[in-house]
């Protein structure tokens, strides 16, 4: 083959070339747009089937209309409070507008079916989303729903607790003298720690000589353990006695107490309360007459202790309360209390200590 054949033929093994890697870099581009296209399609038909699709949303729990065919046993075990007393509650949130009306379009929630819920979440510990499945509803509904009793249940405080008149202060001070040997004595006080979560504004405030995050609780108990005044959402550093300076029970303590006391701790010892009866600081030099009137205080006294215990052996959201938003920290607080007095009749053993409450964990000082 002569030269000018040998270079027509290399040009044209070069021009074959060309288009070759021509032609694999367009399949190439052709593979890319169709993956694309594919990807593009198989999304918009995936879409389409999702928003096509109704969400189903299951539920484990029962009818809710089971929970009110159980027993008085039964029922009172699981709520608390006895179904005479689950009856009369009903009728009291409904003179109080309760209703089963509810919001953003959702079906709506029968009256007993929302005190239900409300008096589970009062006695239990579970979240909403275990709530929500145990009731059979969604979330927000419960969430809304048990608001809603709360918001009621703060408004009506003087149905549940309230100030003795004449005669209920002369049964209480004789049922003291009996307990106590103390004479003209009505009722005891005590401060309490609600566990939270650490606030958002001004946490370290609400942070107790034990190392949690809390709420006080002042009460003010009977011979029965009913509390007849409470005052609620001090942060947890306040002292005891600071907390009763700002009170609306001292605020006009002189016209409820008259010639009657209560009795108190040692952190109302020296603080100008001459309406407390305290014990005797024990410095080594206390006379036999001393410690013998300081079993009498400390054996009466003993009831406002075990009346914060009971309310959190029953009513266990206290235990731990897991809202940072302070305002609805109070109302559940307030509606403990509420509950506590309104099922006092209700005694039941508690299942977790039977030697009987406080716990020591509940941190009721």
């Amino acid at each position: 083959m002569d030269a000018t054949r040998k270079a027509i033929v290399a040009v044209a093994l070069a021009d074959y070339q060309a288009l070759q890697n021509k032609y694999v870099l367009h399949l190439h581009d052709l593979e890319e747009e169709f993956q694309e296209e594919y990807t593009r399609r198989r999304r918009a038909v995936v879409t389409a089937v999702l928003q096509s699709r109704p969400q189903v949303i299951l539920k484990s729990g029962t009818e809710w209309e089971v929970l009110l065919d159980m027993d008085d046993h039964t029922f009172a075990r699981h709520f608390r409070i006895r179904r005479s007393r689950f009856e009369q509650l009903l009728r009291l949130l409904q003179e109080r507008g309760l209703n089963s009306k509810h919001s953003h379009g959702l079906p709506t929630l029968p009256v007993p079916k929302k005190a239900l819920m409300f008096l589970w979440y009062m006695a239990n510990q579970n979240s909403y989303r275990e709530i929500s499945d145990k009731f059979n509803i969604s979330q927000s509904a419960a969430h809304t729903a048990i608001l809603q009793v709360l918001t009621i249940m703060s408004g009506i405080g003087p149905h549940f607790v309230s100030w003795p008149r004449g005669c209920d202060k002369w049964m209480s001070s004789a049922a003291f003298q009996r307990t106590s040997g103390l004479d003209r004595v009505i009722g005891a006080i005590d401060g309490c720690h609600i566990r939270i979560q650490r606030p958002p504004i001004r946490g370290g405030d609400y942070i107790n000589r034990k190392s949690y995050y809390s709420v006080l609780l002042q009460g003010i108990v009977n011979d029965e353990g009913c509390f007849i005044d409470i005052f609620v959402g001090p942060p947890g550093r306040v002292h005891d006695a600071r907390m009763l300076r700002g009170s609306t029970f001292y605020a006009n303590w002189q016209e409820k107490m008259e010639d009657y006391r209560l009795l108190g701790d040692s952190s109302y010892i020296g603080q100008a309360f001459p309406f407390i009866i305290t014990p005797k600081r024990d410095n080594g030099a206390l006379t036999d007459a001393d410690h013998q009137q300081n079993f009498y205080i400390s054996r009466g006294r003993v009831i406002v202790e075990q009346a914060f215990g009971r309310m959190k052996c029953k009513w266990r959201r206290l235990r731990d309360l897991q809202n940072t938003r302070m305002d609805i920290v109070v109302m559940i607080i307030m509606a403990a209390c509420f509950l506590h007095n309104f099922a006092l009749e209700t005694v039941d053993g508690c299942d977790e200590h039977p030697t009987g409450c406080p716990r020591h964990e509940d941190g009721n000082e």
